[in-house]
């Protein structure tokens, strides 16, 4: 493949096992070069047997990670999407699920789908799935964030002069 793979899953208290394990099988079939990813795993207690891993960065060791790459894999957190996506990232998102003690609910099966109807990611919904969701986003063109902060900030300081 060739492209350098950075696997985010964020700092909440919830392991994403079933991640990590996709990616050690398509490191083993070859379908990724094992010597192109790097994982910032948090609170998950499977270790990856192909590829690089560390628990948790700091934020050089986080932004470095993040520069290196061409293409992000994280769990549905809006933070972990949109800190990606500004910094023009290719990237697959995967929900977590509380069916398998991920999450407490399934919220970022719907964040997911917003991201993806609007052209930001490439979601994958099924783990048996990662490999295609590998080659879809290297041939598509996603569309640029565009930050609504600007219009937010312009809003509340109308408001204010309004009282």
């Amino acid at each position: 493949m060739g492209k350098k793979i950075f696997i985010t899953l964020g700092s909440q208290k919830f392991q994403f096992n079933r991640l990590l394990k996709a990616v050690d099988e398509l490191c083993e079939n070859h379908t990724v070069a094992a010597e192109d990813v790097f994982a910032q795993i948090g609170y998950s207690d499977y270790l990856p047997k192909n590829y690089k891993f560390k628990k948790f960065l700091d934020r050089d060791e986080f932004s470095a990670e993040m520069d290196k790459a061409e293409i992000v894999i994280t769990h549905g957190g809006t933070g972990a999407i949109i800190g990606a996506v500004k910094k023009c990232k290719k990237v697959i998102a995967v929900p977590r699920r509380a069916k398998y003690g991920e999450h407490v609910d399934d919220h970022q099966l719907q964040l997911i789908k917003q991201f993806d109807e609007l052209n930001l990611i490439c979601s994958c919904r099924d783990m048996k799935k990662l490999g295609k969701a590998l080659e879809i986003v290297q041939q598509t063109k996603y569309n640029n964030y565009k930050s609504n902060t600007f219009n937010i900030i312009n809003s509340i300081e109308n408001y204010i002069k309004e009282i």
